[in-house]
């Protein structure tokens, strides 16, 4: 299975690379694919490359339901260890 990730352009160089703020986190991503990038939008990014925009309220979100796993996957790490 693939992920695609919700990030926060922060920058964008001369070249077209993107640095992706993913809740503290930053990495850089090809903004190659989706035209039109600036900083501050919000977009998922696969394997390096932005692959689709999203509206602010729609990237909330989408980190929210991230949030929400991560949890349980701790959860359940915590029952296993237990």
């Amino acid at each position: 299975m693939c992920i695609a990730v919700p990030g926060r352009i922060v920058e964008i160089d001369d070249i077209n690379m993107a640095t992706v703020d993913f809740g503290g986190t930053t990495r850089v991503a090809s903004a190659d694919l989706v035209p039109g990038l600036s900083v501050g939008d919000y977009v998922l990014v696969h394997a390096g490359f932005i692959i689709n925009r999203l509206d602010e309220e729609e990237a909330q979100e989408t980190l929210k339901l991230f949030d929400q796993y991560l949890g349980l996957l701790e959860e359940e790490d915590d029952e296993i260890s237990g």
